[in-house]
């Protein structure tokens, strides 16, 4: 079995459902399963204020979970059109990797959730993949065959897996927001698949 990373940062819950269909996704591919990892939130105080261990969901993620992956689904709310610190202070420690070259030739792919239509999904799946380029993964999307990208009136880009949550947080993941998650899931680990047996 490879593992797909699927590292996602969720304040409301809509993120988290996000990665929970994307790993059905992944894990819908043989040989292939999904390790879901989560990062903690950041204080504006200068001493630690989380547990080492979340209290619930996830474990948070470590360095040793990018070397061993065979590919990464990121998601992020969002927060003026980017990524949430959270998981921006995760990747901004990660430059040792980067020198090393732990993620150069594996799949990545994105995903995110708004509050509303135009809170800056695209913004921000577009600013999520610039330290996945710069760490030289290969970019993951949703293609247009993907019937729900065109007929949704929900969330769904071609850069990657979206919700709106509505202003309240009260609007669930639409069935059409669930394919399109499962489809990016399972695109990812397809593409780490085929450069695995590639490489042999």
């Amino acid at each position: 079995m490879a593992d797909i990373l699927v590292l996602y940062y969720s304040n409301s819950g809509s993120v988290r459902e996000l990665a929970r269909h994307i790993a059905r996704g992944v894990e819908s591919v043989a040989g292939m399963s999904a390790r879901v990892r989560t990062v903690p939130k950041v204080s504006t105080v200068v001493e630690a204020t989380e547990p080492k261990i979340p209290d619930d969901g996830p474990p948070y993620v470590t360095l040793a979970d990018l070397g061993e992956c065979a590919g990464l689904a990121m998601g992020s709310p969002t927060r003026f059109g980017n990524m949430a610190a959270p998981l921006k202070y995760f990747l901004d420690g990660t430059g040792g990797d980067w020198m090393r070259g732990t993620l150069i030739g594996k799949p990545a792919c994105v995903f995110t959730s708004t509050s509303t239509q135009h809170g800056g999904q695209e913004t921000t799946l577009l600013t999520m993949l610039l330290p996945l380029l710069h760490h030289g993964m290969l970019i993951v999307g949703l293609p247009f065959s993907e019937p729900e990208l065109t007929s949704t009136r929900e969330g769904g880009t071609p850069y990657g897996a979206s919700h709106v949550a509505g202003a309240a947080n009260d609007m669930p993941v639409s069935v059409s927001e669930k394919k399109l998650a499962f489809a990016l899931g399972k695109r990812v680990a397809e593409v780490a698949a085929k450069l695995a047996n590639s490489a042999v």
